[in-house]
């Protein structure tokens, strides 16, 4: 009998049942922190957070980290702990330092982590300040894809390019926005759930919710003159390999990247008819098409969520319990975007995305509720994941093979780890 509960996925009679216990066991959740969260590449930050001398600190998968760029525009990534006793070295949000002090005992480091003064250091032996075990700790592993920062607490294992797979090519597309680069606009949208993280990566890509439990959204639009354009909802889902998968889809709304809506009159239709003529002579027609006028909804594995749909929105959830997780995320805009555009795109983005908008409420109610729900037990003892699984053809944006993607290689991680 497994140690854990197993997924049944059962191509034959197109049956995929996930285990409610799989939502609800400490057991399996301290097995995650080690599968998964110990060893996958992980989203640390975007390199336009940080300038020259500027820092920022995150907390990682329970651990505080220490994001950092020296006047020479070298990135690090630090373990935010001091080596004498462990106290937080950065205490601040984010901010522009040379140095960090420990509050405890005064010892202080420099942007990439070396003991640069030590108070009383005529009571240490010779050499103490240049003991590699005083320094602050770098994070086993730092790598970028583009600008995109992502770490790993395990000191072996695949590349990030290669962990990446065909996700990459979505990153590079949701970097080709910009002419400019593409950066992080305002602050960070913190909330948290109170449910099992993994409800909310099948929730970020699922094109089957929409329509039942965003339909106060989509009415507003209809009801909002002008707000909507005539295009369908309609598109299919992608395995990218390794856990990641996305939905794409065409979508009634506007994109700041060039899809026009009667909203954004005849001075907005100019102006997005010269960004899509800019895209096709930088990438060419048929990327250009796409990056304009499909939407994408994109999970990285385990819990990176990019949203390139009315804005594009990057958001990381991490769980402290079975039943409880912390979400942060960012809105990224081209960097030369006009002051209308961004006011239209940072509007869409708190307006759906955002936890005050209409989407992320619905949402975090859904994800609750199936919580709660779990606590039934008795014969409710399985999800089913089954829609559109071996549909002719290829799976619909409605369908859930993104989220078969997810759940088989959650299934083989946990599988690969000692109880």
């Amino acid at each position: 009998m497994a140690d854990f509960p197993r997924i049944i996925d059962d191509t034959a009679t197109s049956r995929f049942l996930v285990p409610r216990q799989a939502f609800t066991s400490n057991a399996t959740f301290q097995r995650e922190c080690a599968a998964i969260f110990d060893r996958c590449w992980l989203y640390l930050g975007h390199a336009s957070e940080l300038e020259p001398g500027a820092f920022l600190t995150r907390k990682v998968a329970r651990r505080p980290i220490l994001f950092t760029r020296d006047k020479d525009g070298t990135f690090h990534a630090l373990f935010n702990a001091c080596p004498h006793r462990g106290a937080l070295v950065c205490r601040e949000r984010k901010g522009a330092a040379r140095a960090f002090m420990c509050m405890y005992h005064g010892w202080t480091f420099g942007s990439d982590g070396h003991l640069m003064t030590l108070p009383g250091s005529s009571g240490y032996p010779e050499g103490f300040k240049t003991d590699p075990q005083k320094q602050m700790v770098h994070v086993p592993r730092m790598e970028r894809f583009g600008d995109f920062f992502f770490i790993s607490f395990a000191r072996d294992g695949e590349d990030l390019a290669t962990y990446l797979a065909e996700a990459g090519d979505y990153l590079t597309l949701v970097s080709e926005h910009s002419a400019s680069g593409m950066q992080i606009v305002g602050g960070t949208q913190e909330y948290a759930i109170r449910g099992n993280w993994k409800l909310l990566a099948e929730n970020s890509f699922d094109g089957y919710h929409a329509a039942c439990n965003h339909s106060t959204y989509l009415e507003y639009l209809k009801n909002a003159n002008g707000a909507l354009g005539a295009t369908p909802l309609v598109g299919v889902a992608h395995n990218l390999r390794n856990g990641h998968a996305m939905v794409e889809y065409t979508a009634p709304w506007g994109r700041p990247i060039a899809h026009w809506v009667p909203l954004w009159g005849d001075q907005g239709k100019a102006e997005i008819a010269a960004i899509h003529a800019s895209l096709e002579q930088r990438v060419g027609p048929q990327r250009a098409d796409r990056i304009a006028h499909k939407n994408r909804n994109m999970v990285i594995f385990p819990n990176l969520v990019v949203n390139d749909i009315m804005a594009v929105t990057v958001r990381t959830f991490y769980p402290t319990a079975p039943d409880y997780m912390e979400i942060n995320a960012w809105a990224l805009a081209p960097r030369e975007e006009s002051e209308w555009l961004r006011k239209y795109r940072l509007y869409n983005f708190t307006e759906f995305l955002g936890p005050g908008g209409f989407a992320t409420p619905d949402d975090v109610e859904a994800i609750e509720k199936c919580q709660q729900g779990y606590a039934t037990g008795g014969d409710a003892l399985v999800n089913d994941i089954s829609k559109g699984m071996n549909r002719e053809g290829g799976p619909l944006f409605d369908d859930e093979e993104q989220m078969r993607c997810f759940w088989r290689e959650w299934d083989k991680r946990l599988a690969s780890v000692e109880a």
